[in-house]
């Protein structure tokens, strides 16, 4: 599975954090979930933690999708 990229999370004062992908708004978080993510965040690999955060990583159909005889050429 290819890495994802893309990812930039800002801390604002208040406490809160706004993940974007590519510039564009991906999500927003807030107290305990605010805090959890950015503990995660640190420890391990930011691009994934972010992706698997919003939701915008791999879901393990793919290949499936691809073998579909409707999509194959």
């Amino acid at each position: 599975m290819p890495r994802p990229s893309g990812f930039i999370y800002e801390q604002h004062p208040d406490g809160s954090v706004t993940i974007t992908h590519h510039g564009r708004a991906a999500g927003t978080l807030r107290g305990a979930r605010a805090e959890k993510f950015l503990a995660e965040a640190e420890s391990g690999d930011a691009q994934l933690v972010m992706a698997r955060w919003t939701g915008a990583y791999k879901h393990g159909n793919e290949r499936t999708a691809r073998n579909h005889p409707r999509n194959r050429r």
